[in-house]
């Protein structure tokens, strides 16, 4: 299913006609946040999902955009998509273990049968093609923080596998593409992200606290609370993303993406507690199999290769997720929703803002 028209997009503001550019998993969190920067630089944007875990209602503004259109399809069937394709951002997966352990099948043949048809399809357009690969092929690591040049401590057989291998077989099938048959490849590994548009019900670790410190519900700590994570913004994920793809063909990745600041679990219910001004308390559960206990990027090659790094402070990110959240439960009534609004853009804006200029120009050639 195509949907989209060609009316204007609220501006009458010509559009600079960019790459043709593909985005498995767009109407999903990181996704539909991908979806708006590529809009913004002027490329013609095919958002294709199967709606999982993706949500219409985050690619709403954009189906009456000239440039964009939706797809409904799932990447575990074929590609079949007429014309040029420029770039490919291989983004679906559902990424919380609540709904990758749902159907643990599915997931791994997303992971697998998924990434083979995108570079099958790729290889086929002569597309570059960009995997998200994630944090969870480090597994429970023994190395601490994490360099791309860690091979990971994974369980095969255990309840996370089928994400966790899934996603190491998919990058092997893509060094193994560019090896035998010369496709273009960019591995981004995903560390902790999050921000609007976060699903309620993904039980990850902020979209969790914040929903539950908004209903004054007990927060959920799995475990001591001690083991800790690195939390990225998703605007600085998503400059990276568009840094790595559009970086010299010779930078394939791994590449980590993520914010090297490291917290505790519970100092982050804390400042979630305290930034959504709630009453709740912190309530301890049994930590779940293969958890891991630390995770921390090291992001020199980002930096040195890309000149990419975060710039969204833990505070204010949680500040527009808060705001985010609080809008979208529609548990304060109409005023309280109205001044959710308010809050959202100004905590939005004020927010660092992206360097246009730090995306190389492209002739689409690759």
């Amino acid at each position: 299913m195509k949907v989209g028209t060609d009316m204007r997009f609220g501006s009458a503001k010509p559009f600079r006609r960019g790459l043709r550019t593909l985005v498995t998993g767009g109407a999903g969190f990181i996704g539909s946040h991908l979806c708006d920067q590529l809009i913004q630089r002027g490329d013609i944007v095919i958002c294709l999902d199967n709606l999982f875990t993706g949500s219409m209602s985050n690619i709403r503004p954009l189906l009456n955009h000239p440039n964009f259109s939706f797809y409904h399809h799932d990447v575990r069937e074929p590609l079949s998509i007429s014309g040029q394709v420029d770039r490919i951002y291989n983004l679906a997966c559902p990424a919380s273990p609540r709904h990758y352990q749902r159907d643990p099948i599915a997931t791994i043949k997303t992971c697998v049968v998924g990434a083979m048809n995108v570079l099958e399809f790729g290889m086929l357009k002569g597309s570059r093609v960009l995997q998200a690969s994630t944090s969870e092929v480090y597994g429970d690591p023994e190395v601490h923080p994490q360099p791309e040049t860690y091979v990971g401590h994974v369980n095969p057989i255990g309840p996370r596998a089928c994400y966790d291998e899934g996603k190491r077989a998919a990058e092997t099938l893509f060094f193994d593409y560019h090896r035998l048959h010369g496709v273009q490849i960019k591995v981004a590994r995903i560390f902790n992200t999050y921000g609007p548009r976060m699903l309620e019900n993904d039980g990850r670790v902020v979209s969790n606290f914040v929903v539950q410190a908004l209903r004054g519900a007990p927060i959920t700590i799995y475990g001591s609370g001690r083991q800790t994570r690195s939390f990225c913004f998703i605007d600085d994920l998503v400059a990276g993303l568009e840094l790595l793809m559009e970086s010299p063909a010779e930078i394939t990745g791994p590449c980590n993406l993520g914010n090297p600041q490291e917290f505790t679990i519970e100092e982050i219910a804390t400042k979630v507690i305290t930034r959504s001004h709630s009453v709740s308390e912190l309530h301890h559960r049994a930590l779940p199999q293969d958890d891991p206990q630390r995770r921390k990027p090291v992001i020199g090659k980002a930096t040195e290769t890309l000149g990419w790094r975060p710039v969204v402070d833990i505070d204010e990110g949680l500040e527009a997720t808060i705001a985010y959240f609080s809008l979208s439960l529609g548990s304060k009534g109409r005023e309280a929703n109205i001044a959710s609004i308010d809050s959202a853009r100004a905590a939005r804006a004020r927010l660092p803002r992206r360097r246009p200029g730090r995306v190389p120009p492209t002739n689409g050639s690759g």
